[in-house]
Parts: C-alpha cells; sequence; structure tokens
C-alpha cells in the first residue's frame, strides 16, 4: 500500500508555483527595444547618467506590460509612468535638500498614500509601487541632472515602450485591422470561453470554465473600454467589435443558466460560439449556426442569443439594426454597445472610501512602515546605495503582489540568482558595451520572467547592476544581496506586527464590494425590469468583484498561519456569493421566458441567503465595508 504524498503548505507552495503560457513574443521585443537602445544612445553621447534614467523608466513600464489592447495599454502603463516621474522629482529635491528624518518622514507619509491607493485596483497599485520606487531612487542615487530634468527623462523612457507598444504589429495584426488586434483577440476569447462551458456542462470542469469565461469577459471588457478621444465608436471596425462583444453577453448568460441546470448537453450546443470566435478573428462571415433544441427556457435563451449574434455579426459595423429587430436582446446590445461597457463608471466619492477604507488603510499603513523603516536602516548604515532598501520593501510589502512569506522566498532566491549571474557577467563582459547588451537582453526577458516572482526578481537584478556600472558606480552585486536579506527581514517583522483593528481588510473591503453588487443584481432581476443592458452590466460587476475577491482570498491563504487565520471563512461566503449569483443568472433567464419562477428557484434563493448570513457570521462580516446580508434578505 503505497503512502500518500505529503501536501506542501500553502505558503511554499505559493512560491513554487508559476503561471503557464505561450511566450509574448510581441512583448519580448518591445523590451529588447525599450531599456537597451536607450541606454546606448546615451553612452554614445557621453551622457550615461541620462540613459540610466531613462532605462528606468522603461524597466518599470516594461512590468506593466501585459496582454490587452493598445488602448488599455495607454492607462496601464501612462499612469504608473506618471506616477513614478512625480516620485523621482520628489525623491531628487528631497534627497538635495532635507536631513535624514524629514526624509524619512517624508518618505513615510508617502508611502502611506501609495498603498492606500494601490488598494483600488491594479493599475493603481502599479502607480503606488512606481511612486515609491522612484522617490527612493531619487533621493538615494547620485546623478548630475537636476530633479525636473531626471523625471523628464525617467517619463520619456517610459513613453518610449508606450510608444512601441502602439506602433509596432503584433502575430494578430496580420489577419484583419492593425488598430484592434489586441480588442478582437479578446472578444473572440470570450466566444471560445463561451464554448467551452457550453461543453463542459454536467461535468466537473463546469464550475472551473464558468470563471474562465468571467475572467475571458473582464479581459475583453477593458480591452474595449480603455480612453478614447471621443465618446463613441468612430470607426466600423470599432463598432462591429463592440457589438459582437455585446452579442456574447446573453450567450453566456444562457451558458451560465445552463451550466447551473446541470443536464449535459450535445456537443453541437458548442459549435456556434466556436464559429463565432472564428469569425472574429478573421473578420469573414460566421455563416449558418447549428441551432439548439428549444426544450428548456435556457437552451432557448441560447437559440435566442445565437440567432441575434448571427444577425449582429452580418450587420457589420453599421450603427443601428434593421427595422423588425426591436426585441430586448436587440434593444440591450445596441445600448451596450453604444452607450459603454460599464453601467456605473467610477467615481471619485467611490475611489476615495476605497483609499479611506478598511482595505485602504491597512494596506497604507503596512507599506508606510516598511517603507519608512528601510529608509530609516538604510540612512542610518550609511550605504552608498541605500535607496535599495526601500525599493526593495516596497514589492515585497505590496499584498497584491502574492502572500507575505512567498514574495519574501522569491525575492531573496532571485536576488542572489540574479547577484550571482550579473558578477560572473561584470567579469567578462566589456564596459560599457557588453552592459548596455546585458540590458537590452534583460528587457526581453521581463515579459516572460514576470510569470514568476524569482524569475522577474532575477531579471530585474541583473538590469538594475548593469544601469549601477553604466552610471559610473562600481560592481555591487554582493551589497545588493545583503540589502535584499536586510529589506527581507524588514518586512516579514512588519508585516507580522499586531495592528490596531481588524486584520484581512483587503479582503472583506472586496468582499464587501461583491455582495453589494450581488445585491444590485439580485434586486434588478427580481424586480422584472426588462432592461437587458443595465441587466447585463449588474451581471459583470457581479461576477467581477467576485472574482477580485476570490483573489484577494486565495492570496490570504497562503499566509503563514499567524496572518491566514484572520480571513478564514471567507472563501465560504465567496463561493456562496457566486452560487447566488449563478442562481440570479438562472432566475433571470427563466423569467424572460416564463414570466415567473418556479419554487426550485425561490427555494434555492432562500437557501442562498440564509446560508450567506450564517458564514458572514462565523466569517466575522460585520465591518464598515460590508453592509449588505441584510439587504439582501429583505430583496428575496
Amino acid at each position: 500500500m503505497s503512502r500518500p504524498a505529503l501536501a506542501l503548505p500553502p505558503w511554499l507552495a505559493h512560491a513554487l508555483r508559476a503561471q503557464r503560457g505561450p511566450v509574448p513574443w510581441s512583448a519580448v521585443v518591445r523590451g529588447a527595444l525599450a531599456a537597451g537602445p536607450l541606454l546606448l544612445v546615451a553612452v554614445l553621447v557621453d551622457r550615461p547618467s541620462i540613459g540610466v534614467v531613462a532605462a528606468l523608466g522603461a524597466m518599470l513600464a516594461g512590468t506593466n506590460d501585459r496582454p490587452g489592447s493598445r488602448r488599455a495599454s495607454i492607462k496601464r502603463l501612462g499612469v504608473p509612468a506618471l506616477a513614478g516621474a512625480a516620485g523621482l522629482f520628489i525623491g531628487a529635491y528631497l534627497g538635495e535638500q532635507a536631513g535624514a528624518v524629514l526624509l524619512t518622514l517624508v518618505l513615510t507619509g508617502l508611502g502611506l498614500v501609495g498603498g492606500a491607493v494601490s488598494a483600488v485596483g491594479p493599475v493603481a497599485s502599479g502607480a503606488g509601487t512606481q511612486l515609491l520606487v522612484a522617490a527612493a531612487v531619487g533621493a538615494g542615487m547620485p546623478l548630475p541632472e537636476a530633479g525636473w530634468q531626471r523625471a523628464l527623462f525617467f517619463l520619456a523612457g517610459a513613453l518610449w515602450l508606450l510608444v512601441l507598444r502602439l506602433v509596432l504589429p503584433t502575430p494578430q495584426a496580420l489577419v484583419s485591422d492593425f488598430r484592434f488586434d489586441g480588442e478582437r483577440e479578446a472578444v473572440a476569447s470570450v466566444y471560445e470561453a463561451v464554448a467551452a462551458l457550453l461543453a463542459a456542462v454536467g461535468g466537473e470542469q463546469a464550475m472551473a470554465r464558468r470563471a474562465a469565461l468571467t475572467a475571458a469577459l473582464d479581459h475583453a471588457q477593458d480591452a474595449l473600454a480603455g480612453p478614447r478621444l471621443r465618446r463613441y465608436a468612430s470607426s466600423a471596425a470599432e463598432r462591429r467589435l463592440r457589438a459582437q462583444y455585446a452579442a456574447a453577453l446573453p450567450l453566456a448568460e444562457a451558458a451560465t443558466a445552463l451550466a447551473w441546470s446541470g443536464d449535459a448537453l450535445p456537443a453541437r450546443a458548442a459549435d456556434g460560439p466556436r464559429r463565432l470566435a472564428v469569425a472574429v478573428r478573421t473578420g469573414e462571415a460566421c455563416g449558418p449556426l447549428p441551432a439548439p433544441a428549444r426544450s428548456v427556457p435556457g437552451l432557448r435563451a441560447l437559440d435566442d442569443a445565437l440567432l441575434h449574434a448571427a444577425e449582429a455579426f452580418d450587420r457589420g459595423g453599421r450603427k443601428s439594426a434593421p427595422k423588425g429587430s426591436s426585441g430586448p436582446i436587440d434593444l440591450g446590445a445596441q445600448q451596450t454597445a453604444r452607450h459603454g461597457l460599464h453601467l456605473r463608471p467610477v467615481r471619485a466619492k467611490a475611489l476615495l472610501r476605497t483609499v479611506t477604507g478598511a482595505g485602504g488603510r491597512e494596506y497604507g499603513l503596512r507599506v508606510a512602515l516598511s517603507f519608512g523603516a528601510s529608509a530609516a536602516v538604510a540612512q542610518a548604515l550609511h550605504h552608498v546605495h541605500w535607496y535599495w532598501l526601500p525599493a526593495t520593501a516596497v514589492f515585497l510589502v505590496k499584498p497584491d503582489l502574492g502572500p507575505l512569506v512567498s514574495r519574501v522566498l522569491c525575492r531573496a532566491a532571485g536576488t542572489v540568482l540574479g547577484a550571482v549571474l550579473f558578477a560572473g557577467f561584470a567579469a567578462v563582459l566589456p564596459a560599457p558595451e557588453g552592459l548596455v547588451v546585458l540590458v537590452a537582453v534583460s528587457g526581453a526577458l521581463i515579459p516572460v520572467a514576470i510569470r514568476h516572482f524569482a524569475a522577474q526578481t532575477a531579471v530585474i537584478t541583473v538590469l538594475v547592476l548593469s544601469l549601477v556600472m553604466v552610471g559610473g558606480e562600481p560592481q555591487a552585486s554582493w551589497s545588493r544581496i545583503g540589502e535584499t536579506l536586510l529589506a527581507c527581514a524588514i518586512v516579514l517583522l512588519v508585516g507580522h506586527l499586531p495592528a490596531p483593528g481588524q486584520r484581512g481588510g483587503n479582503v472583506r473591503a472586496r468582499l464587501g464590494r461583491a455582495t453589494d453588487a450581488a445585491h444590485a443584481y439580485l434586486a434588478q432581476v427580481l424586480s422584472g425590469a426588462d432592461d437587458r443592458a443595465a441587466r447585463w452590466a449588474l451581471r459583470r460587476e457581479a461576477y467581477r468583484t467576485l472574482a477580485e475577491a476570490r483573489a484577494a482570498i486565495d492570496r490570504a491563504s497562503a499566509e503563514l498561519p499567524t496572518l491566514a487565520r484572520h480571513t478564514e471563512g471567507t472563501d465560504e461566503v465567496a463561493a456562496t456569493l457566486e452560487r447566488l449569483v449563478d442562481t440570479t443568472t438562472a432566475c433571470a433567464v427563466h423569467l424572460d421566458d416564463t414570466g415567473q419562477l418556479t419554487p426550485q428557484h425561490t427555494e434555492r434563493l432562500a437557501t442562498l441567503l440564509d446560508e450567506l448570513v450564517e458564514q458572514r457570521e462565523r466569517a466575522g462580516l460585520t465591518s464598515e465595508d460590508d453592509r449588505s446580508a441584510n439587504a439582501l434578505n429583505l430583496s428575496a
């Protein structure tokens, strides 16, 4: 009899886990053409310090260069770059004018702001990170340029990568319109995810496929909703993509309702969405779509959604539907495609509430303590590269980058590996030519290494040490290891210090937003309103906030037990909320078909709401960020 394999503790298993997927060759090319060429030009004109700052801006922008549309990359790369330039400007003048005590206090205050703002979302988190890292570098790195010049060249380096992102084609761009290759691929992935869910209905993979559909819809929504000069889509190609995305929403709704029922479907049910995915990618007509049997409300909804999608694809980029096409699905899709993909745009009050809420306060306090303590210790040691210590602490203390112990282990291992590799390269490569090549190669590797924090750390360590030597400072591999290990110790200590209030604020805040979104969606469905655009937007918001809460819970559960215990039971609450939103979707489809709910639907809603109240009580979810339980009960 064989012994069962020993399971690794969550904090160690997370440190060993890496993302999978194809190599992002377009991002690799951009990385190779960003920091390295900028540094080469500066060296050729005998201004290496300018090249160091510009390459640093390009490197930090490269860590945010993720798959998506060109329009979405403007915000994803541009906002953090602006924050980094501001941090470099502030840090440069603080380093020149302020003493050690004042400098430490100001950096601590910046840490509080940067950490609290990071609770808003991924782009805000990137902005907070670059603000703090650049402030530390600006205050500690000796450069001849004035503060405003450093900020300008830093921003120029980041903008150079952004220009490459907007100009260089991707493999998908060779098929159809160059401008919208990212949007087109994102929308096609939605149809593929719908097909995968339909194929998995009745099986063990159904819930995983539904989660994958949520991720695909989130990605497509972000890709299409990036910043724009005009309020509405101005080209036929863009209108066609928005119409194709809108046509996928009723398909996703019907597929979710069918998954909720749990009855397996014939294989041909998934053929229609697959053909639509091919049509999105190629720009060709989708052709006749196989119609499913109309035996139950979910299948009738799927058939209606396929019919609408076929008509929408045939219309192409025309602004209006043909006369007589005025059903609820058609009207809802037209409103979604024309008036926007988000029902409730982000408001200043909502952002402020997130920043000052429990999650933002806890996040900001941890970052401020780690950043400020690292800056104080580094200056007390009088190390020439003292800015490395607080800059490293910023990356270590960011909760959205992974569990604390996992980040520390990966950072330490990656730094040791990167420093050893650089010491070997520096011993044999000619300076500065070889170091410039090393910067270019490291920049190309960042998009691949970003899949694991240790690998990313190793690549960035090689790149940063190369920049330091090109800037005229001595080889600093071994001191880099010492600074990193000291930062790891500081962040581990601060991360486990007792704090006022209830821990796990970020998880609780995200669960609170998910509960609010589930309540709004349930209330809209039970109200009997036939505004499909509003319903789909509320459904999207409910699933998106649930996915964000799930991600935060997964990270928290992989912490050491002393931290993980503060969020015990939250995974049960999230699972119940997911079942509630799935049931609400099934209710919406059934109400469209018959106008009334069956006892099965009402009993399931009541059971889930009761379970939700009990689980919230056990998890201690009674904070200011989670106020919707009573409202959910009342709406039922």
